[in-house]
């Protein structure tokens, strides 16, 4: 079996979310490849949270003509030339998200080629996973966080993660100090558990949006509520301070899903840095190297979570791997893959049941992808 043809398509997917009175319109950047083969096979890859234009026009310009006419089953193979043509000196960002894009489409064939969904052909652990509902947005008062909560409940989700410290960093300089930004988060973390009850589990979220000191502030000021985990506190997953933050508070940390390279996995675990690590399939090097990222997390005694959404993707690698641990149900990433693919699995009271369909289990909507790519692209703002 050959590569005959590879097609990258950068596409600024809208969506719209509408509860309790308040519709929240949003557009997120993702880039879908299609590879086909000289059996007539097509995988289907994506990648998003980055610049979709800067990586379609990797995939189309350096890598479709290296892998033309490589063999789709020899993942490893192929990675291993994607690396050393794209990133020979660690380097990670857009060209990781090319990577993955790439080698999430080509398990999608290796499936197909051999009857079997990807999350048997990495192990077949298990046939469902966890989810966790991200419906936190700072746009919601804290009436409205907690009329979305008590819906989502219904619907048999009891795992929330919210987001905390939005854009503190980033809008410092407005001025809006950092303190004024997390300190409103401490009665929205109040305001989710009253609405959802002491059983249920709460998840926050920093997005890389703090520094050690207001990171621990807010710890601190959250612990008693109950945190099951603070997810990428601190700017740039520096590994020494994620270890001394997590000397310093009683809520697990976890992090990782927007890093490229395996070594950055490795660093985290080394430095005791982490209680959850978080690869993206999308992001973190496609199926071949979350694998081998939750094996080094295996040896370590450290869980792995899906952090960075995509759970239709990233299923396969919790159903496939022996620690496979919760997938992320972020609602606005949902509602633009429900434009782009068919067949996507439901949610069922609180879990995703792993497809039974060869590959990745569901196809790409050829049509909704044309009329998409006919729209502007996010020029950066689709993250």
């Amino acid at each position: 079996m050959k590569i005959v043809d590879v097609k990258a398509t950068a596409v600024n997917v809208p969506a719209e979310f509408s509860s309790c009175g308040k519709t929240k319109k949003a557009t997120l950047g993702i880039c879908v490849v299609e590879i086909t083969t000289d059996d007539g096979l097509v995988g289907v890859g994506m990648t998003a949270i980055t610049e979709e234009e800067v990586v379609a026009f990797t995939i189309n310009n350096i890598i479709a003509p290296a892998i033309m006419d490589d063999d789709p089953l020899c993942t490893d193979r192929v990675w291993n030339k994607l690396y050393w043509l794209l990133t020979p000196r660690g380097q990670s960002g857009y060209a990781c998200h090319a990577i993955a894009a790439v080698d999430i489409a080509l398990w999608d064939i290796k499936g197909q080629a051999l009857g079997q969904p990807i999350w048997k052909l990495l192990g077949g652990a298990r046939d469902k996973v966890i989810t966790y509902a991200t419906i936190g947005f700072d746009f919601f008062d804290n009436d409205q966080l907690a009329e979305v909560a008590k819906t989502w409940q219904a619907e048999g989700f009891n795992k929330f993660k919210m987001v905390v410290g939005h854009n503190a960093l980033k809008r410092r300089d407005e001025p809006r100090p950092v303190l004024e930004a997390v300190r409103n988060d401490i009665s929205r973390v109040q305001t989710l558990r009253e609405a959802i009850g002491e059983e249920a589990e709460i998840f926050i979220d920093a997005n890389c949006n703090l520094d050690p000191y207001h990171a621990a502030w807010l710890a601190e000021r959250v612990e008693e509520y109950n945190i099951s985990f603070f997810e990428e506190p601190l700017i740039g997953n520096d590994p020494q301070q994620l270890n001394q933050l997590r000397s310093r508070t009683r809520i697990p940390l976890a992090g990782g899903q927007n890093e490229g390279q395996s070594s950055k996995f490795k660093q985290l675990l080394l430095n005791d840095s982490l209680d959850i690590l978080q690869p993206n399939v999308a992001i973190s090097g496609g199926y071949t190297q979350c694998a081998k990222i939750a094996g080094m997390a295996e040896a370590f005694n450290t869980g792995i979570d899906n952090g960075g959404a995509w759970p239709f993707h990233n299923l396969h690698l919790h159903a496939g791997v022996r620690n496979g641990g919760m997938v992320e149900y972020h609602i606005f990433a949902v509602k633009c893959l429900e434009q782009i693919f068919i067949g996507l699995p439901k949610p069922e009271n609180g879990f995703l049941h792993a497809p039974s369909e060869p590959g990745l289990g569901f196809t790409l909507n050829q049509d909704a992808l044309k009329e998409l790519a006919k729209m502007p692209t996010s020029k950066g703002m689709g993250k």
